[in-house]
């Protein structure tokens, strides 16, 4: 009967009974790597990736929740003298047993920009390597989720991170909102993922099963700071303003990467230039060192000075006042 099936579905029908460690003595030597290539530079990959990768039979790259800004895809292969196989959505969310065929007999990579658990797909491929009984092993990097302290802000001052996607004409999801509301409700900074869309297809095109796909797109700077404060405006919470204190943050971990502290509604006049952005929402917590730190980058020292000061004045304003037990006679 299994001779009858496809590869890929005898493979998973061979495999889904198994459940195996991925410690101890009897562990597999062959398996599947999730291996972080850093932000920008084919040299990022850490000295044990890259030698992982070279001893691997098959290496994909995820090529859909981020780029490597400095690097393409054949660069990699130039420097890891392997070939790359890119993954895409489709292959990665849809038709992962391609990915995991044989990882359980030969070495098989999966390379992430970043680190490899920086994006909930990529731990769903984790859990179905496990549910196949293939063991897997992560070898981290630097991501935007510890790398954003370049910028001065401390790391230990970050509540959730949200997502923020570029908004079409009648779909504009807001969930961000109440995750920011949240931060901020108790001082803490706020890190804006922005969208990326890579190898997206059309309404009119999906609809049809036209495989055709738009041209990439990056959210800038300008665009993710005009989305918040539209957001902002429909619900009228005050969750911030357009006077709010931001850092906008470009092209992180590259020769080029470059913070601008402004309000948020002077981030919605910039050019943030060629991707890839980010952006951070300030909390009223922000220590006295990050404001320091921060000065260096505003694009008005005093306006951002006063900024913050108003931050923290709103802050305290809010505060429920102190009571004071009364004395008994």
């Amino acid at each position: 009967m299994l001779d009858e099936l496809p590869v890929t579905s005898k493979f998973l029908a061979e495999t889904s009974s198994k459940s195996q460690s991925v410690s101890g003595p009897n562990r597999y030597y062959e398996m599947l790597y999730l291996i972080g290539l850093g932000l920008s530079s084919v040299e990022d990959i850490t000295v044990r990736g890259l030698k992982v990768v070279q001893k691997c039979a098959r290496v994909y790259l995820e090529a859909y929740t981020s780029i490597l800004m400095a690097a393409s895809k054949e660069d990699l292969e130039s420097f890891y003298g392997k070939e790359v196989i890119l993954a895409d959505r489709e292959l990665v969310e849809s038709s992962s047993g391609a990915i995991l065929e044989g990882a359980d007999k030969v070495d098989v990579a999966f390379l992430v920009v970043g680190d490899p658990f920086g994006a909930t797909t990529h731990t769903d491929l984790a859990i179905r390597a496990r549910s196949l009984g293939i063991p897997f092993e992560a070898i981290h990097n630097a991501s935007v989720m510890n790398a954003v302290g370049a910028c001065g802000l401390q790391l230990y001052n970050f509540g959730q991170t949200v997502s923020l996607v570029f908004f079409m004409d009648n779909w504009k999801p807001d969930s961000f909102y109440d995750r920011i509301k949240e931060n901020r409700k108790i001082g803490l900074h706020t890190l804006v993922l922005l969208d990326i869309k890579v190898k997206e297809q059309s309404f009119e095109n999906m609809a049809r099963g036209r495989m055709i796909y738009e041209p990439p797109r990056y959210m800038n700077i300008e665009t993710a700071a005009s989305q918040l404060l539209e957001i902002e405006d429909i619900r009228n919470e005050k969750v911030y303003t357009a006077d709010t204190p931001c850092v906008s943050v470009s092209r992180l971990g590259s020769s080029a990467q470059k913070f601008v502290a402004a309000t948020l509604g002077e981030l919605a006049e910039i050019e943030s230039g060629e991707p890839l952005h980010s952006l951070v929402i300030l909390g009223h917590r922000i220590h006295e060192m990050e404001i320091e730190y921060l000065l260096d980058f505003a694009t008005s020292k005093a306006k951002f000075q006063q900024a913050v000061e108003a931050e923290l004045d709103t802050a305290k304003a809010m505060q429920p006042p102190t009571q004071v037990e009364e004395d008994e006679d």
